[in-house]
């Protein structure tokens, strides 16, 4: 036990001369820790910490090489993210032309041409303020007398087939 414990006081003089191989190359560091592993097979518990010295060495060099490939990476992100707020998002201009609603619609949302995305933000607002979502199902409307014309007949339609109604009353 005491010839252990002498190497390891030996291994701690030698753990600055380590220091000074992390500071060269990784092939370079990679030689003289093979040499020095064989001469000490008495302590293995040096040999331990010289071995996890090497990953945590050598998990150093590859960050600083792995940095620039991220910076590299991310500067491509950043300019489109700083393109994004430069050019707004431009929406379709065939959802953002004034349709004129049919007089039945008119009823509902007023009679002015408006894009059909006001149209569908107006229908909404009027069944959200009559209160004509169904309770247990919320995808279903449950028509009023305005907006039975508008769905032709029909006392209850899905939010999906509320839209493509709209849009036949849309010229």
């Amino acid at each position: 036990m005491a010839t252990a414990k002498k190497p390891a006081a030996k291994t701690a003089a030698k753990k600055p001369a380590a220091k000074k191989a992390a500071a060269k190359p990784a092939a370079k560091k990679a030689a003289p820790a093979k040499k020095a592993a064989p001469a000490k097979k008495a302590a293995a518990k040096p040999v331990a910490k010289k071995a996890a010295a090497k990953p945590a060495a050598k998990k150093a060099a590859p960050a600083k090489k792995a940095a620039p490939a991220k910076k590299a990476a991310a500067k491509p992100v950043a300019k489109k993210a700083a393109a994004k707020p430069k050019a707004a998002r431009k929406p379709n201009a065939a959802f953002m032309k004034p349709m004129t609603p049919s007089a039945t619609l008119g009823a509902v949302i007023g009679a002015n041409p408006l894009p059909r995305t006001e149209v569908t933000k107006k229908v909404w607002d009027y069944i959200k303020k009559n209160k004509l979502q169904d309770d247990a199902n919320k995808r279903m409307i449950n028509a009023d007398d305005k907006l039975k014309a508008v769905f032709g007949g029909k006392k209850q339609v899905s939010m999906f087939e509320m839209t493509k109604l709209i849009s036949n009353h849309l010229q």
